[in-house]
C-alpha cells in the first residue's frame, strides 16, 4: 500500500522508509488502490491475493537490489 500510495501521488520511491509495523490508510482505501492497480476490472479475491504477493517479492527484491541502492546514487534514480 505504502509503495503504491507514494507512486499514485507521485512522490519519491527512491528515498522514503519502509516500515512495514506502520499502518498508513484505511483499510477502504487499500481495498480501492489495490483495486484500481490490480489490472483485472472485477477481480477475485484470489485475483488480489495473487497481485498482492507477486507485488510484494517484487518489491522485496527490489528493495535489496545493489541497483536500487543509495551506493548508486543517481546512476539508476528511479530505477
Amino acid at each position: 500500500y505504502q509503495y503504491l500510495s507514494r507512486y499514485k501521488r507521485k512522490k519519491d520511491l527512491d528515498h522514503f522508509l519502509f516500515i512495514p509495523e506502520r499502518t498508513e490508510g484505511t483499510e477502504e482505501e487499500c481495498l480501492k488502490l489495490l483495486l484500481e492497480f490490480c489490472g483485472r476490472r472485477n477481480p477475485s479475491w484470489t485475483e488480489l491475493s495473487n497481485f498482492t504477493h507477486f507485488l510484494n517479492f517484487q518489491l522485496s527484491k527490489c528493495e535489496k537490489s545493489v541497483f536500487c541502492s543509495p551506493a548508486v546514487g543517481k546512476d539508476f534514480q528511479g530505477f
